[in-house]
């Protein structure tokens, strides 16, 4: 016999996290299922622990809307929930007169997406900034920042809780289906649950689970590529206080430097296209191209100051050589299936 219950999310990160949270503050009965043995294991945290500003996306799309507003809604409820971040501003670098027009093309779309606070800066007023920095200029962006991603998703969970929701733990689903005026899921271990509401964010998983809903048109599900990214840590104290970015391309925003809440520097992610979202061991034979790149910026990088420290897999729906695609958010109005 089946269990019912209002509303169920599928996937225990950062996007399934806030779901359930939204829907439980709205007095809703929310049931979070979660394949793993904890939250956020897969991209929630393994990936740069950015809060971007918004300026790469373009106009309109909505990777270039929700990244605007969720940086000033995320800095408002870090503040008021206590989560550790910092704002610590960003240059993103021309390291040769040529990418000069790029960055003021990146400027030009921030601002058509909102972001006004974006400055230009000639070499010396970015030397000024960060003396070992090397380029010709930069843009500064002073609200981007970083966070504690776990404890994000530890804020998230608790909300949710004291709103009444649940979260389960090691609880993949099998298979999804429409049923009489709901959805019935069925887990893994044959567990049976029929649900209202079902929201599909299980990340790396989402269009594998997709393809398992009897009832949905196979047209609506995006075929996934998996864009591995290793990351190195810098041995030794940091030489920059602010994050560097050099140019982005095609695949992604470029081997960068980040920096966590305790000061250590890291740098990546680099584009390692991969057939499994499985693949999360650092290839640390990559790190020698590392060292090109970012001496780019960074020439005094002492050899064999960079450690292979973790991997995480971007969720893409645009393979190698396509142009990025949007964020794909669907709803009984894209795909016909209620309550899905």
């Amino acid at each position: 016999m089946s269990e019912r219950v209002d509303s169920v999310v599928v996937g225990a990160g950062v996007v399934g996290l806030a779901v359930a949270r939204a829907l439980a503050l709205t007095g809703r009965e929310v049931l979070v299922l979660e394949s793993c043995s904890a939250i956020g294991t897969q991209t929630s945290s393994r990936n740069s622990e950015v809060i971007h500003a918004g300026m790469y996306y373009p106009s309109g799309s909505l990777k270039a809307r929700l990244c605007v507003r969720g940086k000033a809604l995320l800095y408002d409820y870090c503040a008021a929930r206590g989560v550790s971040h910092r704002r610590c501003g960003k240059l993103i670098v021309a390291t040769n007169p040529g990418q000069l027009e790029q960055l003021n093309t990146i400027r030009q779309r921030a601002i058509a997406n909102g972001v006004t606070d974006l400055a230009l800066l000639n070499r010396a007023r970015a030397l000024a900034i960060e003396p070992a920095l090397q380029c010709v200029g930069a843009l500064f962006s002073p609200s981007t920042g970083i966070i504690d991603s776990h404890g994000l998703m530890l804020a998230l969970l608790g909300d949710l809780e004291n709103a009444g929701g649940i979260l389960a733990l090691n609880s993949p689903l099998a298979l999804a289906e429409c049923a009489q005026g709901a959805i019935e899921l069925v887990a893994a271990d044959g567990t049976r649950l029929v649900a209202k509401t079902v929201v599909n964010a299980a990340g790396l998983q989402a269009p594998d689970l997709a393809r398992r809903f009897a009832g949905l048109d196979a047209r609506h599900v995006p075929q996934p590529y998996f864009a591995k990214g290793n990351y190195f840590t810098l041995t030794g104290r940091s030489p920059f206080s602010h994050l560097i970015y050099p140019m982005p391309d095609a695949a992604g925003l470029g081997v960068h430097l980040t920096l966590d809440l305790g000061g250590q520097a890291r740098f990546g992610p680099d584009v390692q296209w991969v057939d499994t979202p499985d693949d999360t061991q650092v290839c640390a034979a990559r790190g020698d191209a590392f060292y090109a790149e970012v001496r780019k910026y960074w020439p005094d990088l002492p050899n064999g100051a960079l450690q292979p420290a973790y991997a995480g897999i971007r969720p893409k729906i645009s393979g190698p050589g396509e142009p990025p695609r949007d964020f794909c958010i669907q709803g009984p109005q894209d795909h016909g299936v209620p309550g899905w």
